[in-house]
């Protein structure tokens, strides 16, 4: 049954939250040479939280809707296929979700009465789009503009609350990791088209359609990337910050995967997992890169 559970709360997908929140405290320890441990090992519980909560309502919704049952599943794509399964039961899953969102939400209540209004808004951000992310955002197509917005706010936030700062370095870092994060969703979407579409999904390769996306998946390493070096460029981020660009390859070959097998979900899984590869390889480098530049 363990195994059931994490395989719902998709373990290996967290890593996106540990590598945003390591990256904030990364950022502070580069300025400030400090590290409040408990507020850290705080800030990782709820973020963790709060992302298994996204997980597990998605799954929910997706299987509520029909989507999961519509669509192939692949290690990629598909939902976790425990609810199509029968692996449990869907208001388990569901109310599992919520136990987690407000989990999350006590441990960020506890940051807003030390830290302050900074912290409600990013919450209240929280809370809200991960309520109505697998219903209305999904639906809107504005999917992949909240996942690097949720990224680049976990960044933020962390930094916030160990220096009680704002800072242009903090910024620029969240947009970094927050857009890794959303074209790891964006290329998983593409197996998914024909379901999502035939129930009344908006996402953004359904907007765009699937050739002319093949073409957007590069705006993404693009923004990534160069978020880096024009931060090195101003001397916000240490030179070493250029470890990051290492998976280049690994990008480029994802990229050129899609390109030649968009409408072959089994050709199209190498692309998807090399495409995560380079989204978490990269993100773990650039973490490593801010701290050895200090």
């Amino acid at each position: 049954m363990i195994k059931v559970w994490l395989r719902v709360i998709r373990v290996r997908f967290l890593l996106a939250s540990v590598i945003a929140v390591s990256t904030g405290l990364a950022i502070n320890w580069n300025q400030n040479n400090a590290v409040d441990i408990f507020a850290a090992l705080l800030t990782f519980a709820g973020v963790m939280a709060l992302h298994a909560s996204v997980d597990l309502l998605n799954d929910f919704w997706d299987y509520k809707r029909g989507i999961d049952t519509a669509t192939k599943r692949t290690k990629m794509s598909g939902g976790t296929g425990v609810l199509p399964e029968g692996l449990l039961k869907p208001s388990s899953v569901y109310r599992a979700g919520i136990a987690f969102l407000i989990i999350g939400s006590i441990i960020g209540v506890y940051f807003v009465f030390t830290d302050g209004l900074i912290i409600a808004a990013i919450l209240a951000f929280a809370i809200l789009s991960i309520y109505f992310y697998s219903t209305k955002i999904v639906d809107s197509g504005l999917a992949e503009f909240f996942v690097a917005l949720k990224g680049a706010m976990i960044v933020l936030g962390t930094f916030f609350i160990q220096s009680n700062q704002l800072s242009s370095e903090a910024a620029l870092a969240g947009i970094t990791v927050g857009v890794l994060s959303s074209m790891v969703l964006f290329i998983a979407s593409f197996p998914d088209y024909d379901a999502d579409q035939s129930k009344g999904r908006k996402t953004l390769v359904i907007a765009a359609g699937k050739k002319k996306s093949t073409r957007i998946f590069w705006a993404f390493p693009i923004i990534s990337l160069g978020t880096v070096v024009v931060g090195v460029s101003l001397q916000l981020f240490p030179l070493s910050s250029l470890i990051a660009l290492i998976p280049i390859p690994l990008m480029i070959v994802a990229g050129t995967g899609l390109a030649k097998n968009y409408e072959n979900t089994e050709l199209l899984v190498p692309s998807m997992s090399k495409t995560l590869m380079f989204s978490r390889l990269t993100g773990v480098l650039f973490v490593i890169g801010i701290l050895i530049g200090i």
